[in-house]
């Protein structure tokens, strides 16, 4: 009975991605995403210099899905904005994961596609947590 309570208990850690991770280390592993995103605040300066395939991710955390300004969203995750959703941390972490998966279960469209192919398969929790950092995300409700 001990071993497989310890099995399950490991399983569901395992399962999704974790939260209140290192930030730091997120910083690192944007790299990985600067080859489609930026970061770049409002006056002009780069965070992270990037591509712009993929929308500006400065203030991610707190804002409303799919309101970069200037971006063409695709139809899945404007459907997920209509909702009303806003980003936060653990969403992005998930959303990272499987972008199509996240906006299917949100949006319960199984055709809701994101336009993001990566999916990011380790360390998604520290670069949400980057991405909900004070540097990154200063409107972000828990930096406040």
């Amino acid at each position: 009975m001990k071993f497989s309570m310890i099995a399950v208990i490991t399983a569901v850690a395992m399962a999704g991605p974790a939260l209140a991770q290192d930030a730091a280390k997120g910083e690192k592993e944007f790299k990985k995403c600067k080859a489609c995103h930026s970061i770049v605040a409002p006056d002009g300066t780069a965070i992270f210099k990037g591509g712009k395939v993929g929308p500006n991710l400065y203030n991610v955390v707190g804002r409303p899905v799919a309101s970069e300004e200037g971006y063409r969203y695709k139809d899945g995750i404007k459907e997920l904005a209509e909702t009303g959703a806003v980003w936060t941390e653990a969403d992005l972490a998930e959303y990272m994961t499987d972008p199509s998966k996240y906006l299917e279960e949100k949006t319960g469209d199984p055709k809701a596609k994101s336009g993001m192919g990566y999916k990011q398969k380790k360390d998604q929790a520290d670069i949400a947590a980057y991405l909900a950092s004070p540097a990154v995300s200063p409107d972000n409700p828990a930096n406040k």
